[in-house]
């Protein structure tokens, strides 16, 4: 998705051109390995560091475009929202100190990254989804205004066709539609990418994908999205139903996203991509100057534009990658389900326990996948996405805890492979020992923010807990200390925080006892009482407000003499109550209810209740806002 000349593949005759060249991109692959033209006998790795910034309050940020200019170093790309950039680290040949100079090179460009931020007063944060990230940051106003990302947000909506949804359970539910693609922009990773000898690509492949749930679940990073607590790596069910363009008539057909783990073994390298060009939509189409199969001929090395083009519309976790480096092609393995943070040091670790397992491929797993089955395999990295390193795996045939395998199995087989590939043995030591101590005390980053975030609900709103999560997962990265060695975040250490209250969402409460038009009046006022509740909203079945009740207003009715013992909620209710958007200024918010002497303020969107402020919540913001 890196080409700039890209258009919507929409008219007929060019479509079917660019299919023609998108099958002699295949067929010039088969070509190329057949005449043995791939590079072999070289290792080599990669990155793509995606980061999020936020502004002065911890929240997320519109000025990437700026700050990327004011970096100006081609190792950074802007990313789909206003508040991502990405760093594309150079590629370097896995041998001896690698890892560290990679290290050496992510905390170079970050430093970068932080001097262009702090120049506007915002900061950079490593994380798989940042914690401040509210409803606003997913309009399409923080879309970042670069051609392919407009046109990909377009032709994505189009194929959806309706609304997008989400709908993800953990401790606790998130259920919602949204009419854009942003939800995506909410995900961060640390992308690695490995190139491996074409002849090993297929088993290469398939032990990436039985790697893929054990070593995600010591990276999990993502526990929460808009306050809620969902799964230990809530980026996997987000990026896929994010942008999901089956419509509600396709669920019931086994027909893939375009984010998937896969449905079976690979067989070859073409394998893989004529099962993507048969199975997926073509998305976009750019001009190409030259039939690849015409390059070839010539005694030259294709781009295969088409090829690469369409590949990047399809978000494998694990991603084949085809690239030409000095006029010479090679193939990759690019690793996707790697999340940011939560600091550099974990996520070279990261890379470290992942390749070092790649390099140690059992011999009897070569040629014999049809021995092992899939659907057990994917089941692993499902249950790692949603209860880390808490999760059990099976492998081998046998169930073992994700710690138990990862300690006992993994780490002295990723040990032996990084051995094998002569690493130095420092830093396999280091590296190593990181994903140990993660692993043996149940300390990822997704447990640290669960932890954390937990503390600090105690005494703060969902809000309120969010930004001072960001702010102290930001301070705890730039120790260099990584997250096995966090302890829990506590609220001393944001007493200081400036949090910023400047919408409604900020302050609503969202967790909402409602009654229906036809509850008894007296049943809606126990409740009030049993709850110590001074507002109850009436809403139909679909959702939609049709009055409020508050405990005076009952109280008043019930003294009435002659009032029926069967009234119902729709007899009492205040009909079409005063309203207020959920990203209208706070300030207005408190205008409103002191003008017209009111306790509270429904909050409503397309119709729909989403929540409430009362004069106890505009009370103690304005005390905070004054300190």
């Amino acid at each position: 998705m890196g080409t700039k000349d890209i258009s919507i593949a929409r008219d007929p005759e060019s479509r079917k051109i660019f299919f023609k060249q998108l099958l002699c991109d295949v067929e010039a692959i088969e070509r190329m390995l057949e005449n043995r033209q791939f590079e072999s006998g070289v290792r080599r790795i990669g990155a793509e560091q995606e980061f999020c910034i936020v502004d002065s309050h911890y929240k997320p940020s519109l000025h990437s475009m700026e700050i990327l200019q004011a970096i100006n170093d081609s190792h950074f790309t802007p990313e789909l929202a206003k508040y991502n950039l990405e760093i594309n680290l150079d590629p370097i040949e896995v041998k001896a100190n690698c890892f560290s100079q990679m290290e050496e090179q992510l905390n170079s460009l970050l430093q970068k990254a932080e001097k262009a931020a702090e120049q506007i007063h915002e900061k950079t944060i490593l994380t798989g989804i940042l914690p401040s990230i509210d409803y606003r940051a997913v309009q399409i106003e923080y879309l970042t205004p670069v051609k392919r990302f407009e046109v990909l947000a377009d032709i994505l909506s189009e194929l959806r066709g309706e609304d997008f949804e989400l709908n993800i359970t953990g401790v606790d539910e998130l259920i919602l539609s949204h009419n854009n693609i942003l939800f995506e922009a909410c995900n961060t990773s640390f992308q690695v990418h490995l190139q491996v000898d074409p002849d090993e690509f297929t088993d290469l492949y398939n032990w990436a994908q039985m790697l893929s749930g054990p070593v995600l679940s010591v990276a999990a990073n993502s526990p929460l999205l808009l306050g809620k607590q969902l799964w230990a790596e809530t980026r996997i069910p987000l990026f896929q139903q994010s942008i999901d363009t089956r419509g509600k008539a396709y669920h019931l057909r086994e027909r893939e996203q375009r984010v998937t783990f896969g449905n079976r073994w690979v067989r070859s390298v073409p394998d893989v991509f004529k099962n993507d060009i048969a199975r997926h939509t073509l998305l976009f189409m750019t001009d190409i100057d030259e039939n690849s199969l015409d390059v070839l001929e010539k005694g030259q090395i294709p781009e295969l534009k088409a090829l690469q083009l369409h590949n990047g519309t399809i978000y494998k976790w694990n991603r084949p990658c085809y690239g030409v480096m000095n006029g010479v092609p090679h193939l990759r393995i690019e690793n996707r389900y790697l999340p940011s943070g939560p600091t550099q040091t974990d996520e070279i670790a990261n890379m470290v326990f992942w390749v070092g397992l790649m390099s140690n491929m059992p011999e009897n797993y070569r040629d014999n996948w049809q021995n092992i089955r899939f659907d057990e395999v994917k089941e692993n990295f499902y249950k790692a996405a949603m209860w880390g390193i808490q999760s059990g795996m099976v492998w081998e045939g046998e169930l073992i805890s994700a710690r138990t395998l990862i300690l006992d199995i993994l780490i002295p087989m990723a040990r032996q492979g990084l051995e094998k590939i002569e690493i130095n043995q420092e830093d396999i030591d280091r590296f190593l020992t990181i994903i140990a101590n993660r692993a043996s005390g149940y300390a990822t980053g997704s447990r640290w923010i669960v932890n954390s975030y937990r503390e600090l609900r105690g005494e703060m709103g969902r809000e309120e807990a969010c930004i001072a999560l960001t702010a102290i997962m930001n301070n705890r990265r730039l120790t260099g200390e990584p997250v096995h060695n966090w302890k829990p975040a506590v609220l001393e250490e944001v007493r200081e925080l400036q949090i910023q209250y400047d919408v409604v969402s900020n302050i609503m409460t969202t967790d909402l006892v409602t009654v229906s038009e036809n509850d008894l009046a007296e049943f809606v006022f126990k409740i009030m009482e049993w709850r110590n509740i001074r507002h109850m909203p009436v809403e139909d079945p679909g959702g939609v407000l049709k009055g409020m009740i508050t405990k005076e207003r009952l109280v008043r009715y019930f003294n009435t003499p002659g009032h029926s013992e069967l009234a119902t909620a729709s007899d009492v209710m205040l009909e079409n109550p005063v309203t207020i958007g959920p990203n209208e200024n706070i300030l207005k918010a408190m205008s409103i209810m002191k003008d017209l002497d009111l306790t509270y303020l429904a909050v409503v969107e397309k119709n729909e209740l989403i929540g409430i402020v009362t004069n106890n919540d505009t009370k103690r913001i304005l005390e905070r806002m004054r300190k």
